[in-house]
């Protein structure tokens, strides 16, 4: 039996159809074992051919893209990469996919189709890599994400904030990485904290152009205010600030006040944002007043800077196997020692309030 990864690509376009069979099948470890020009074609396909990852465009003739992944996770859950376009739309339409279980995504170039895919050849073969390996799991029941309280009529909507934590030192900063899988577990984490939480900071590895609709997607959810990092601004509580995708993000101080640097500093782990970078600022300049989250993602991108902020006095948590996409960076931070708890996602936020809670607790009984 053939222990090569094997791939559907679905797609309407017969020269993307080409160009990704071609690349997927110079590769020792993959096959292209079908073609698919819409998702009704694919449905049979997948049904005679099984394969480990299926690749899916987003616009195609007789349902499109979403509608098809939803009834796949659904009904059938399987490795999916989508193939996106990088416009604003696209990027709406790819958080709403990440949102119902595919694995990753590509931003397909507009222009030079051809051209544009070659260069991004090593990065698409990389994402079906993992999405092969990655725990898939059901989607949500259908829903219409435009419907003001239909992901609560749905039994799907998010677990409630906690209560207010009330008087904390504006020192405290959560840092946050994560990489594939990530949007989905950053969400599980920011919607149950408080209105008046400390500030947090998060690197989640994402390409340019996508950050501000993954910002704008939380924002809408959260009692706290999301959005992108902005060079020079202050860092609040109360505020999550994303790295801007395709840029450098860290920390900085500016008197008594926390900074965001947002740069075109070069890849670290080949990554543009970087955890590394973010948590590596967080150890020198936050120090015992941090507290670091490790969420899902492939690779070991943060994990030193992790060790180093817990040896500066943070306080650390780390996803479960149990509960990730890929198991990756979080597994290479436990390596580091740079764990303090390894715990299901669900639990995480819970217990860090909790922590943040006992902090305030004994603020308010010294004063």
């Amino acid at each position: 039996m053939s222990s090569k990864i094997r791939v559907i690509v679905v797609d309407d376009s017969a020269l993307v159809r080409s160009l990704l069979s071609e690349i997927i099948n110079r590769q020792r470890d993959m096959e292209c074992i079908g073609t698919a020009n819409d998702p009704l074609v694919a449905r049979e396909m997948i049904r005679e051919l099984n394969p480990d990852v299926i690749t899916l465009d987003v616009e195609m003739p007789r349902m499109d893209g979403i509608d098809f992944l939803g009834r796949l996770m659904r009904l059938r859950p399987m490795p999916v990469v989508m193939i996106s376009t990088l416009t604003e739309r696209g990027a709406e339409v790819t958080m709403r996919a990440l949102e119902l279980g595919a694995v990753d995504f590509v931003a397909k170039p507009r222009v030079g189709l051809a051209s544009g895919l070659n260069e991004l050849a090593s990065q698409i073969v990389d994402k079906i890599r993992v999405a092969a390996v990655a725990h898939v799991r059901r989607a949500p029941p259908a829903r219409d994400a435009a419907a003001p309280g239909a992901a609560a009529a749905a039994g799907t909507a998010p677990p409630p904030a906690s209560a207010l934590l009330g008087r904390l030192s504006t020192e405290k900063v959560i840092c946050i990485g994560a990489s594939t899988g990530g949007t989905e577990a950053i969400k599980e984490v920011l919607v149950q904290m408080p209105a008046d939480s400390p500030a947090i900071v998060i690197t989640q590895h994402m390409p340019a152009g996508f950050t501000t609709s993954f910002a704008a997607r939380l924002n809408g959810l959260c009692q706290i205010t999301v959005k992108e990092a902005v060079n020079g601004e202050r860092i609040l509580p109360g505020h999550a600030y994303i790295a801007p995708g395709g840029t450098q993000f860290h920390l900085a101080r500016s008197g008594a006040n926390y900074v965001a640097v947002v740069d075109d500093g070069p890849p670290v782990n080949r990554h543009k944002p970087s955890v590394e970078v973010l948590f590596k600022s967080a150890a020198a300049v936050v120090g015992r007043n941090a507290f670091a989250i490790m969420l899902t993602g492939m690779g070991n991108d943060g994990a030193a800077a992790m060790r180093e902020m817990k040896d500066a006095g943070s306080y650390n948590y780390v996803q479960d196997e149990a509960t990730c996409i890929v198991f990756g960076m979080p597994r290479e931070a436990i390596a580091h020692g740079a764990a303090d708890e390894v715990l299901p996602l669900g639990q995480i936020a819970p217990a860090l309030v909790a922590r943040l809670r006992g902090t305030t607790d004994r603020l308010h009984h010294r004063i």
